[in-house]
């Protein structure tokens, strides 16, 4: 295993981003086996209405090795078809769906990974606001709850749909535009699951910028910047996740996204 130094220096020889002015303020290089790091990531798994999770999605999250692993250097969460019961409620599919005990505000996050396959498959990695009224999330648990959604804001740095392989869209949901959001774009990345891609936000008091491999996609730059629009100043924690979606392939059996680093930069001041 590479130590941290040579890892991101070998990682920045792949791709040159501008860090100038920059320092990493928390990272997990996932240079461990077994399970995950529990001081850094918090398995959400309570189904928050009792009977399943938003977008009709039809699988279980888990805390089991079987879903979420490091091995080799690498975070590897899969998507599973197999009958499993939780809370009474039984479902043909499980997966995991994981909350950073870090929130940030401002900064630039980058996400090194290899992204599953199959229709129905849906990975995602994106932030919420650290108020969200979400039942069974980590800063719910805490005490922070006091915002409902969209109004909380959030923010997908990365949605791949099996449906729609190698199509990479980012996303902003406010409580003016959320759901079926108008305020996303797109791009095509022709081996987002055989190889590694670095997924990026670069985010910043006035703009929300979103890359793949240093190529920027989309940009978020409201010309005002009231709570409805940009509710984009308090600090967001991170989620990782493989949804499984009805209209998933009945052939499938399991599919991962492969994780090999997720770090966070702050302006020096």
């Amino acid at each position: 295993m590479l130590p941290l130094l040579c890892k991101i220096f070998l990682t920045s020889l792949v791709l040159p981003f501008d860090l100038e002015g920059y320092r990493l303020i928390w990272h997990d290089e996932f240079n461990y086996d077994g399970a995950l790091d529990t001081s850094k990531w918090y398995h959400q798994t309570v189904i928050p209405d009792g009977k399943s999770w938003f977008n009709d999605e039809i699988q279980h999250y888990t805390d089991r090795e079987l879903n979420s692993t490091v091995l080799d250097g690498l975070l590897r969460i899969t998507l599973k078809k197999e009958r499993y019961s939780d809370a009474g409620v039984v479902k043909g599919y499980t997966s995991a769906r994981l909350n950073s005990k870090f929130t940030f505000k401002y900064g630039i996050i980058e996400v090194r990974a290899k992204l599953p396959k199959g229709e129905g498959t849906w990975p995602a990695i994106w932030l919420l606001n650290k108020n969200i009224q979400e039942k069974g999330a980590f800063w719910e648990t805490k005490g922070y709850a006091n915002t409902s959604w969209p109004e909380c804001g959030e923010i997908d740095i990365m949605e791949h749909w099996g449906s729609n392989q190698n199509y990479i869209q980012s996303a902003v949901h406010t409580s003016t535009s959320f759901g079926n959001t108008i305020n996303y774009g797109g791009t095509i990345n022709e081996t987002a699951s055989e190889n590694f891609h670095i997924y990026s936000l670069k985010w910043k008091p006035y703009k929300l910028e979103f890359s793949v491999d240093g190529v920027v996609h989309y940009s978020y730059d409201p010309k005002s910047k009231n709570k409805e629009v940009w509710p984009f100043n308090e600090p967001y924690y991170i989620i990782l996740n493989i949804a499984a979606q009805k209209s998933i392939h009945t052939e499938f059996d399991s599919s991962s996204m492969d994780i090999d680093y997720v770090r966070v930069y702050q302006m020096i001041e």
